[in-house]
């Protein structure tokens, strides 16, 4: 149950065009959270949200930090997250609870600053999870201003830009997998830099390198967004790169639809947001962006169902194909589904 539950059914909206199949590459799960706005976000609630309307036939889970071994060495214990979430994946995989495969691919973490000794920690990964293991995040969002969100991994300037973190990208290229990277907008140059000393590495960029509105970036919308811009067009070249469309409802965005007194509506959200969903499917194409839900992170903002509607709104007047790649053919070709 999420705290505010109560205001986000005051928006809530049908599913609309619920035969389309969706897969959902961005999700997180974890049970005893109560800083979160959803304390708890299991099975049973990640089944509510794919089952509210829209056709969720997949989804693919992104480490949160939950559920990590209480001992042993420091380097193996977020595998204990892997365990934890390829059970539930192993329930969804059964049938028994309807059709969609949840976390049929799963993201890990492990800590990218060891280097070459996050090695064991992968191979660990990928034996307790087997085909369903897909590759890493390790959060690198960082920025000067105190105002903005501490990032748990408290991973401090240029870290993209580390030796000893670049040795622990290279031990996850080695192994097929890939990396997911979570930054703020003014770290996109680093993942260019990143993803052209590892051309053969698939590197999915989050949430559109979170393009920040808040602290001292409060009110200069279009002054981020040129800036955005200007660094997206430079990652769009790097062919190994993929970019999520999404996740641009969290506080950070500077966006406050969490003051309002009734959540946005999927039109308020799409018209609000779309510059940034059509630029980046210009630059990279189709066959490279994937809608995702960011959820339950986004909850804050927006209603499952909403988010979804959002996107079906930005492309009702695009192909079928165009359509089909973004909201599932590109997520499930790039987690290998």
């Amino acid at each position: 149950m999420a705290k505010n539950d109560a205001w986000l059914a005051s928006g809530a909206e049908d599913a609309l065009e619920p035969e389309m199949e969706i897969c959902d590459p961005h999700h997180h799960l974890w049970l005893n959270q109560p800083h979160r706005i959803s304390p708890r976000y299991g099975f049973d609630e990640i089944h509510r949200d794919v089952s509210a309307g829209h056709t969720i036939t997949s989804t693919v889970f992104i480490e949160a930090a939950t559920m990590y071994r209480a001992d042993g060495p420091a380097v193996m214990r977020p595998v204990g997250e892997t365990e934890f979430v390829n059970g539930i994946a192993a329930m969804a995989a059964s049938g028994d609870y309807g059709p969609c495969r949840i976390a049929a691919g799963i993201v890990g973490a492990v800590d990218l600053t060891l280097g070459g000794a996050v090695a064991p920690a992968l191979d660990a990964h990928i034996a307790v999870a087997g085909g369903r293991f897909k590759g890493i995040r390790h959060g690198v969002a960082w920025d000067s201003d105190p105002a903005l969100p501490d990032v748990r991994t408290k991973p401090g300037p240029e870290l993209l830009m580390d030796a000893r973190y670049r040795a622990g990208v290279a031990e996850i290229a080695a192994r097929g997998l890939s990396l997911d990277i979570w930054c703020f907008h003014p770290q996109i140059c680093e993942v260019t830099d990143l993803a052209r000393q590892f051309p053969d590495l698939t590197i999915i960029l989050d949430h559109f390198g979170v393009p920040l509105g808040v602290g001292a970036y409060a009110g200069r919308g279009d002054q981020v967004f040129t800036q955005w811009k200007a660094d997206i067009t430079e990652l769009a070249s790097c062919p190994n790169v993929m970019a999520k469309l999404g996740g641009i409802a969290m506080p950070e965005n500077g966006f406050d639809w969490h003051k309002q007194p009734r959540p946005p509506t999927s039109l308020t959200l799409m018209q609000a947001t779309r510059r940034y969903y059509e630029t980046t499917i210009e630059l990279f194409g189709v066959d490279r962006c994937m809608f995702e839900s960011n959820f339950p992170v986004d909850s804050v903002s927006c209603g499952y169902n909403t988010v979804w509607n959002s996107f079906k709104l930005l492309t009702q007047d695009w192909s079928k194909a165009e359509r089909r790649a973004l909201f599932h053919d590109t997520a499930a070709r790039v987690y290998r589904l």
